[in-house]
């Protein structure tokens, strides 16, 4: 095994590095992994161009990546369920105590959580990285290591469309047709939705939407007023929809997601913008729109790999970009300009393959 851990290491906001670092050695619950693919998430240039999200600061260098798979190269002594050879999917997201929140089964919500590549916890953006073997979840073989780093992006869509109570004959409305957006149609569509229309401010990205199963695209202007984007929504619907899945975090668009719902119907706010938002609550209250929010997502890791395995959800087409782990920066800054949807790092030198 290469001794050689090279790592993609955020030193300050704007501080980007490639450098190397040992290679880990696994405790007894864990499993050393070979990364393959590991995706640039929003998050992960959010850190680097402005240092923090929200309460999360950096204080100190970090290992970038959360959208990762690999293959195990070797397990702890603890570990029986994985051995040498086997492909995994990574969820970011370890429990670090068995609390409330662990107990009742949304263990996503513990306050002392482990998240790649939330400060102070190193990602997984590098040729080797030790995890959790109870977080590793072995890919089938008609599964590619690209779709098992997608699985994460997928699992936000998943827990957010579980959350909404979509269903067989559901009507939907997402805001925003970037990458959480899109696997939030796929999911929608794969659960029952018949129908669901999707807004974005760029045609390219509706035109993905539309390969990917979008019956109606909308787009939309900056200068659109929230009312007025609404009756569009209702008069391209025929109705207005039941659920809404915001994944923009603009304020204009969650405003627009709230009038556009129909009454008793539900509204999910996934995508995350200014801690204060001014809404039209008291509309939303009167019609009994019910305002939802998701964090990540847990328990969603089995279902996404059965959906891939099964070729109910083809997430294959969000890869636009592939770059060798060596060309990170420059994956990073096509990332940051918002070309294409998804950028996948290839971190297996002999192996660059999907």
């Amino acid at each position: 095994m290469a001794q050689e851990n090279l790592s993609v290491v955020l030193h300050a906001k704007g501080d980007l590095r490639l450098e190397t670092r040992p290679v880990p050695e696994p405790g007894p619950n864990e499993v050393l992994l070979q990364m393959h693919s590991v995706g640039i998430c929003g998050s992960d240039v959010h850190y680097w161009q402005n240092g923090r999200i929200g309460d999360f600061v950096l204080k100190k260098p970090m290992v970038l990546g959360h959208e990762a798979a690999g293959r195990v190269v070797k397990v702890g002594s603890a570990v029986t369920h994985l051995k040498p050879g086997d492909r995994v999917a990574i969820e970011p997201g370890v429990p670090r105590e068995m609390d409330e929140f662990f107990k009742g089964g949304q263990y996503n919500l513990s306050p002392t959580i482990f998240f790649c590549a939330t400060p102070p916890d190193d990602g997984n953006l590098c040729r080797y990285y030790t995890h959790s073997a109870n977080f590793c979840y072995k890919l089938p073989d008609n599964v590619t290591f690209e779709e098992g780093a997608l699985i994460e992006p997928l699992s936000v869509g998943i827990h957010a469309c579980r959350r909404a109570g979509v269903t067989l004959g559901s009507t939907v409305l997402i805001c925003g047709a970037g990458p959480i957006g899109l696997v939030s149609l796929l999911v929608a569509k794969a659960m029952g939705a018949s129908k669901v229309i999707i807004t974005d401010l760029f045609a390219e990205r509706l035109g993905m939407a539309k390969e990917l199963g979008a019956d109606f695209q909308l787009t939309v202007k900056k200068d659109d007023g929230p009312q007025q984007l609404a009756k569009k929504v209702e008069d391209t619907l025929g109705a207005q929809p039941q659920i809404t899945i915001e994944c923009t975090g603009v304020e204009s668009c969650i405003q627009t997601a709230l009038y556009a719902t129909r009454s008793g119907g539900v509204v999910m706010l996934v995508g995350l913008g200014a801690p204060m938002t001014t809404v039209p609550l008291v509309n939303a209250a009167v019609r009994e729109v019910d305002i939802r929010g998701v964090f990540r997502y847990c328990n969603t890791w089995p279902m996404a790999i059965a959906m891939l395995s099964s070729g109910k959800v083809n997430v294959k087409p969000l890869v636009t970009h592939r770059f060798p782990l060596e060309q990170a920066v420059q994956a990073f800054e096509t990332t940051r300009q918002g070309l294409g949807i998804k950028v996948m790092l290839k971190c297996d030198k002999n192996d660059q393959n999907p």
